[in-house]
């Protein structure tokens, strides 16, 4: 009997510690850091004022405008819209979508476009798996962050406007996937992740319009366990197809891999 009392006792420790660590291990998160787009603070090649107002997350062209990542999310047929929560300090926002068909939470925070640095150092730190947390979702604990299986960033490349000192050494020997939708983040991303232990799913050579519909479709192909290459076609096609380009010309953009 204390045999089976001490296994009893063991198998709840192992299951709690799964849950303080990564959350729901039935579940993979996808964590999107979104950078809203921001005149004032950026520098970027200004946009229209009512789309280009980093504090306001409604009319930004990243999150509320048509093809923004709340927009766009929620009119998907392949993604349900659990909640959505005003949160206090450098994230505005805060949206949680459960795939319809796969085990698959996506969470999509929307940072005030001033604290574009910040946002950065949150991906990054992510990606390396240095920050770890966890969220409640109707009664299931999931992991974000460094408990994501997938860390994205969508905006502006900050790194074309400041440096960073920081280091982003993985430590926990987890690979994680990530995709970079930002102007030539191939470039300016592979410092900062080349000990951050991650496979480079979908990220960019040049200069080019970081909205939903790329993160969209590559994801299409990830959650049903495609390789890099079909998520990156599935991604150029629709960047072709929105930006009225060649699908050639997408493809030399949107790259994976090292």
């Amino acid at each position: 009997m204390k045999t089976k009392s001490f296994l009893i006792i063991f198998a709840l420790f192992l299951t709690a510690t799964s849950f303080a660590q990564g959350g729901n291990t039935d579940f993979k998160t996808i964590h999107i850091y979104v950078a809203l787009c921001d005149n004032k603070y950026q520098g970027i090649v200004p946009v229209p004022k009512a789309i280009g107002n980093g504090q306001d997350p409604d009319n930004n062209l990243y999150w509320g405008c048509a093809n923004g990542i709340r927009t766009y999310f929620k009119k998907s047929k392949e993604w349900k819209l659990l909640k959505a929560e005003k949160l206090k300090g450098n994230i505005m926002e805060r949206l949680i979508f459960k795939h319809t068909i796969k085990n698959y939470y996506l969470v999509a925070d929307a940072y005030n476009g001033q604290f574009i640095k910040q946002t950065t150092l949150d991906f990054l730190n992510s990606s390396a798996g240095n920050t770890k947390k966890t969220i409640d979702v109707n009664g299931v604990k999931i992991g974000i962050g460094g408990n994501a299986a997938l860390v994205a960033y969508i905006g502006h490349n900050g790194l074309m406007d400041f440096k960073l000192t920081e280091t982003f050494v993985n430590t926990d020997h987890k690979k994680r996937d990530v995709i970079i939708l930002a102007c030539a983040s191939k470039q300016y991303f592979t410092p900062h992740l080349k000990q951050a232990n991650v496979n480079p799913l979908v990220w960019t050579t040049n200069l080019m319009c970081p909205e939903a519909y790329s993160i969209h479709d590559a994801l299409s192909v990830y959650v049903n366990g495609g390789t890099n290459e079909q998520a990156i076609t599935k991604a150029s096609l629709a960047y072709a197809k929105y930006q009225k380009c060649s699908i050639k010309g997408a493809r030399g953009l949107l790259v994976t891999g090292w």
